[in-house]
């Protein structure tokens, strides 16, 4: 316990959500850095509960309210820019934070907090899948 954690598992530890790296749809509408008003889709880099990472090609200020549109549900959900990331080929990286969690925005069961692709459950899942043998014989 008195040990110092190493940076990812420190970073994870911070996150209230499992980020899931997924490319959805959605429709951006507010107001950018300059005041004008913006109406941009664009897909999400990475998903969670408490929002999104996309790339946009306007530029927007940390803070902004923002509303996010699921373009496959029509849900919208009111958010703010909580972060602002590098950019590339003229669009920059944007996390939206939800202004209250919604879990069931994306349509997504995320995986529980503490999960990790080296957990012993994610790897015998993917051995069974990837061994056809192994799944016939549970199945009989």
């Amino acid at each position: 316990m008195g040990n110092t954690p190493n940076t990812s598992v420190g970073a994870g530890a911070r996150r209230r959500s499992q980020r899931v790296l997924m490319q959805v749809a959605v429709r951006i509408r507010g107001t950018d850095a300059q005041g004008k008003q913006v109406d941009e889709e664009a897909e999400t880099l990475a998903i969670n509960a408490h929002g999104a990472l996309v790339l946009l090609a306007a530029r927007f200020t940390s803070g902004a309210k923002l509303n996010l549109q699921h373009k496959r549900t029509q849900e919208d959900q009111e958010c703010h820019v909580a972060f602002l990331g590098p950019v590339r080929a003229g669009k920059a990286e944007i996390g939206l934070e939800f202004t209250s969690p919604v879990p069931n925005f994306w349509r997504v069961a995320f995986p529980p907090a503490d999960w990790s692709p080296r957990h012993p459950e994610a790897r015998s899942f993917t051995s069974k899948r990837t061994k056809p043998d192994a799944v016939k014989r549970e199945n009989q």
